[in-house]
């Protein structure tokens, strides 16, 4: 992985990151993925280009990323179901978002798009990637607060999850509906066991 070579300076403010991050959803939303570049973004949220660039490397990763931030954050309960709440809520984000005209163009654009492009690597890595490292935290969350068995090969879980998501949009055999993240957080859940260390649970036959 190659270090951080940011320039010395102040550190990434987390309002500005937040303000860029508003202007470019609504950029999006209202003129769509060709009128959004950096310049409009920082004149419309005040924030400096190189504090833009500090946390997406062009227009095209702000742009994926503005589909799927969620705006309307909500603050979940530490308890053991939060976990899986905010798996729901992060996949319930990803449906609404592709649902969208802007969200159907992408797609579109990305079933025809070369995957070496930077249209493509900025799906990968801001909606993807990303996506799954959050998948990956809240599944490692849940495992630990109530005792279960991590299954042989995390990643293989994390393609179950997200990859009918992803197959849905891209393929279109089947619609993104707002019932499909259930299905898919319960299917996951499914596949994690109780510890054997756990109480109640049944140990294995020798």
């Amino acid at each position: 992985m190659s270090q951080d070579k940011r320039k010395p300076g102040r550190p990434p403010s987390p309002q500005a990151r937040a303000r860029a991050l508003k202007a470019a959803q609504e950029i999006l939303l209202r003129d769509g993925f060709g009128r959004l570049t950096i310049e409009a973004v920082a004149t419309a949220s005040g924030t400096g280009k190189p504090t833009i660039y500090r946390h997406w490397a062009n227009a095209t990763e702000l742009a994926m990323e503005a589909l799927i931030a969620d705006t309307d954050p909500v603050a979940l309960p530490d308890s053991r179901t939060a976990p899986r709440a905010a798996l729901m809520r992060q996949l319930d984000r990803l449906v609404t978002a592709f649902s969208t005209t802007r969200g159907r163009q992408i797609a579109l654009a990305l079933a025809s798009a070369d995957p070496d492009s930077e249209f493509t690597r900025a799906f990968r890595n801001r909606v993807i990637l990303a996506c799954r490292e959050d998948g990956r935290a809240l599944i490692e969350r849940v495992i630990a607060a109530d005792n279960l068995t991590a299954p042989p090969d995390l990643d293989v879980l994390l393609d179950m999850i997200y990859g009918p998501l992803f197959f849905r949009l891209l393929a279109g055999h089947q619609p993104l509906d707002r019932a499909l993240p259930g299905a898919i957080v319960d299917t996951a859940f499914a596949a994690l066991t109780p510890s054997p260390s756990a109480p109640g649970a049944v140990a294995s036959p020798d």
